[in-house]
């Protein structure tokens, strides 16, 4: 599958590479690497590290909304086999359906345990060893496990392969533990962290911190979080438009029109950064500028429904009521049901009654 041209998205901190050397493989590769989904966004990894800082409702409800939304879903190891980084171990040659049906594993919870990499291959095919994981899986599960605790816990081995020689149980719902001759032991084995994870770690905690406080309101705080971690990686355009987001909601205008600046500057295909600062300039009243970004959101993303409906009523606020016209015209093809698409639909209505000549007064 080609990375040229595709925009990636990380959920999450990766715990298999340093996210710096990912995302010099995937531009080096043509593609780009974003922290977090945006419209461009066409796959979604899932970072291991998502595991230590979300509880499996809040994974699962994440889950099924990227893959509704038509986007392809990755985990770090199939991540990285679609960049030639890695290689699946083993022969395979089974598909989905048929290991699902030997190891009696509900599907759903089997893409999820396939997203956090607990088991040999990503996708199909698999291999014998991926049914053995499989139906060690639905038997903890089965005896009151939570996917959540397997998936934290299988990476605790050197391989998750080396599981299938284990006998694996569970205390609570939390930890899954290896019989030995010994007795009962966690599984033994973590991944070391270099230099470079250790600062993707700190990373993480600076935009996970950023992000709660921008949740609460308090943009100022946020806005100074999200600077800190723009001084350690200045290439992240996502934490470039969050702050700008948070500038603009502080008051700060002038502020937050440089940082959506910088966020395009980072990456040109950015619609909602394009979006967001056509907003901003409309409140200054820059009328041209704020037609030339939401004209440049829907290059980017011709379907960009609020651009478009934002760039109609500039142009009618304007007086250029065809080119408000077309534009709301264009809207309704992409949403003919919700209260935007009323207010559209009677702009139209406007237009064709004002451009019809008028009978003359007796």
């Amino acid at each position: 599958m080609p990375v040229a041209g595709k925009t990636f998205g990380i959920v999450g901190a990766l715990a298999a590479f340093p996210r710096r050397l990912i995302a010099r493989e995937v531009e080096r590769q043509g593609g780009h690497l974003r922290r977090g989904v945006t419209r461009q966004t066409a796959y979604v990894v899932f970072g291991r590290g998502l595991l230590a800082k979300a509880t499996d409702a809040d994974i699962e409800a994440r889950f099924e909304r990227e893959a509704g939304s038509g986007r392809r879903l990755l985990s770090e190891n199939g991540f990285l086999r679609l960049l030639g980084l890695a290689t699946a171990s083993g022969t395979s040659a089974l598909p989905r359906q048929s290991l699902m049906d030997q190891a009696k594993i509900a599907p759903r919870l089997f893409d999820l345990l396939s997203l956090f990499d607990a088991f040999e291959h990503d996708n199909e095919p698999y291999s014998f060893r991926d049914v053995i994981l499989a139906r060690k899986y639905a038997g903890l599960i089965s005896s009151g496990a939570g996917w959540g605790a397997i998936a934290r816990s299988v990476h605790r081995s050197s391989h998750v392969a080396s599981l299938t020689a284990l006998s694996l149980h569970h205390e609570g719902s939390k930890t899954i533990y290896a019989r030995r001759a010994e007795g009962l032991s966690e599984l033994d084995g973590q991944l070391l962290l270099d230099l470079g994870a250790i600062e993707e770690a700190e990373l993480e905690e600076l935009f996970a911190l950023a992000e709660e406080a921008e949740e609460a309101g308090d943009y100022d705080q946020a806005a100074a979080i999200y600077q800190r971690y723009l001084s350690i990686d200045r290439s992240d355009s996502v934490a470039a438009f969050n702050r700008a987001n948070c500038l603009r909601a502080a008051g700060r205008e002038l502020d937050a029109a440089h940082d959506y600046a910088r966020a395009l500057k980072l990456d040109p295909s950015f619609a909602e950064a394009w979006f967001n600062l056509a907003g901003l300039m409309s409140e200054r009243g820059r009328i041209d500028t704020a037609r030339r970004h939401l004209q440049k959101a829907i290059d980017v993303d011709c379907d960009y429904a609020d651009a478009i409906f934002n760039l109609a009523k500039l142009e009618f606020d304007a007086g250029n009521l065809l080119e408000a016209r077309r534009w709301w015209a264009r809207y309704l093809e992409l949403d003919k049901e919700s209260e935007w698409a009323r207010t559209a639909e009677r702009g139209v209505q406007f237009v064709n009654l004002h451009r019809l000549p008028h009978a003359p007064r007796a």
